[in-house]
């Protein structure tokens, strides 16, 4: 058996009550104006977590050129949705915070600023060394804007793509050894309990944490990786007990952050280490899933607290679309990044096009 390739972090899950304008506030925002995949339909392969049937959404995945993970907006459809009771609390169980990368701090807040948006604190610096500040959307998503000068096309943009995301957990120990092993994020570049100064903004920020920031030792590996970059994740631990788990009792797909998506080659190989660790597969869409113009294989595990991790090793996806040029994955490979991808370019959406 092949060697698991962990390329990087693909897209952040996103559940929103409205795809279209979720959509262009990231667009004008963010910068995510190169459209992946959009696609209307029946979500129906994770019964585990829709109430045991079939739901229908609309879900797309929207990536900003600059690097960085890209976003999946997904909004269901035909159902009420089930939105949280109270706010994100730093200490709940689940993803709480999904982190941006800025070029420019100070240009980013500035901008925003000006733009009205909703800023809940001044920039800081986070415990290892990066200019930072935190930001809601028009839903009460929180985002994390990290100064970060990885690039892929040096578009002029405010901000790049997904950096990682910022998890809650009940167990700090064991979740670093779901996240070191599996996710391969090996290296521990801080850990520390304590109250800190650059959360006091936050939910829950007053209150003592334990705090540790993972990153991967190895480059960055495989051929959609450049797009993705590099990247890391923070689990939080509060020291007074746990929080509320942030999907319990709503469907996967709810208002807020639903998962945490890796693009990887070898599924089998990450089915085999998921299995060993004891985190089995919990969803599995079979080997060739379509989804709009893209298909590949996804699957999903379960963090220790319960947090839904994605897999999806790509087949095909629209490169320059209105140019009929699509990239197969099925001869490529496994670890060199491609050229090709600088394409993507051609895949920009015009915001009037978002409908």
């Amino acid at each position: 058996m092949k060697s698991k390739v962990i390329c990087g972090i693909q897209q952040v899950g996103i559940g929103v009550p409205d795809f279209v304008e979720a959509w262009k506030w990231y667009y004008d925002n963010f910068g995510f104006e190169i459209k992946i995949v959009d696609d209307e339909g029946v979500a129906e392969r994770m019964l585990p977590y829709t109430g045991g049937k079939p739901q229908p959404r609309r879900s797309g995945i929207a990536v900003n050129i600059r690097g960085g993970g890209g976003f999946e907006i997904w909004q269901p459809k035909g159902r009420p949705l089930n939105y949280l009771k109270e706010p994100v609390k730093l200490g709940d169980l689940g993803i709480l915070i999904a982190k941006v990368k800025c070029p420019d701090i100070e240009a980013a807040y500035n901008t925003f600023i000006n733009k009205g948006l909703d800023i809940i604190s001044e920039i800081t610096t986070s415990p290892i060394g990066q200019k930072q500040f935190f930001m809601k959307d028009p839903y009460g998503n929180l985002f994390q804007l990290e100064q970060d000068d990885y690039v892929f096309i040096d578009e002029k943009k405010t901000t790049g793509g997904a950096n990682g995301v910022i998890i809650g957990v009940s167990d700090i120990h064991h979740s670093i050894s779901f996240y070191t092993q599996l996710l391969d994020y090996d290296k521990v570049v801080f850990d520390q309990t304590d109250v800190f100064e650059d959360l006091q903004a936050l939910e829950g920020g007053k209150n003592k944490l334990r705090r540790v920031i993972l990153e991967r030792s190895k480059p960055i590996e495989g051929p959609l990786s450049q797009i993705m970059g590099t990247s890391h994740l923070e689990l939080i631990q509060a020291i007074d007990g746990p929080g509320k788990k942030l999907y319990e009792n709503r469907f996967w797909g709810d208002p807020g952050f639903i998962h945490l998506c890796f693009d990887v080659r070898h599924m089998e190989a990450v089915k085999a280490q998921a299995e060993a660790m004891g985190h089995p597969f919990v969803c599995d869409s079979g080997a060739d899933f379509g989804m709009g113009d893209a298909n590949g294989h996804f699957t999903y595990v379960e963090d220790p607290d319960g947090t839904l991790i994605e897999f999806v090793e790509t087949f095909k996806i629209p490169i320059a679309k209105k140019f009929g040029i699509y990239l197969n994955l099925a001869n490529k490979d496994d670890r060199k990044p491609l050229g090709i991808l600088k394409l993507l370019r051609f895949a920009k959406v015009k915001r009037e096009s978002i409908k």
